[in-house]
């Protein structure tokens, strides 16, 4: 059985850890998908949550997606988070297929700015729940992974309070060095 979330450390972690089952799944459509979503990684590294990064792409591996997707819960991962560019089919499918929350990252890609990839992901039909974050969103994504998990964690709550802490303290910093500079 995998280890139950209150047992992890909140030590900084590496996704595909081998030695610690993952609670959080980063999937994209495809590895070009990678520079958009490693922010949601790094995030969860900082806060010691272990996490697995895959591709699994909605048009050209159906199966392996429906087969991960219904598997997800049952290896122990709490969260999805889902990545994907144009027609980002990858995070509703996935919400179809599993009650995990699955967290939605549109892709910016070429054409469009990623507004296909936004619309694809939010405009989900009623029963099939898709969190979407902003176009290239994927640090919030993993602050919003780490939320829910903290929800009911206490040290990954006290370590998000934390964070919200550092980054008060960021803008008080900002504003004395910009005061100063007039």
């Amino acid at each position: 059985m995998p280890e139950q979330i209150d047992d992890l450390p909140t030590v900084p972690t590496r996704p595909n850890d081998p030695s610690r089952p993952p609670v959080v799944s980063i999937v994209m459509g495809s590895d070009s998908d990678w520079p958009t979503l490693r922010s949601a990684s790094e995030i969860l590294s900082e806060f010691g949550v272990a996490h697995e990064v895959e591709v699994v792409s909605a048009h050209r591996t159906p199966e392996k997606m429906m087969r991960f997707g219904r598997e997800a819960a049952g290896r122990g991962v709490r969260v999805v988070i889902a990545g994907a560019g144009g027609a980002a089919h990858l995070p509703g499918m996935l919400a179809s297929v599993t009650t995990l929350p699955v967290i939605g990252v549109p892709v910016a890609l070429a054409k469009l700015d990623g507004l296909d990839s936004l619309l694809s992901i939010v405009q989900m039909p009623a029963g099939i729940p898709v969190a979407t974050v902003s176009i290239g969103g994927a640090a919030n994504a993993g602050l919003l992974a780490a939320r829910i998990l903290g929800s009911s964690d206490p040290r990954i709550s006290a370590r998000l309070a934390e964070y919200a802490t550092s980054l008060g303290e960021l803008v008080e910093e900002k504003n004395t060095a910009l005061r100063q500079s007039l």
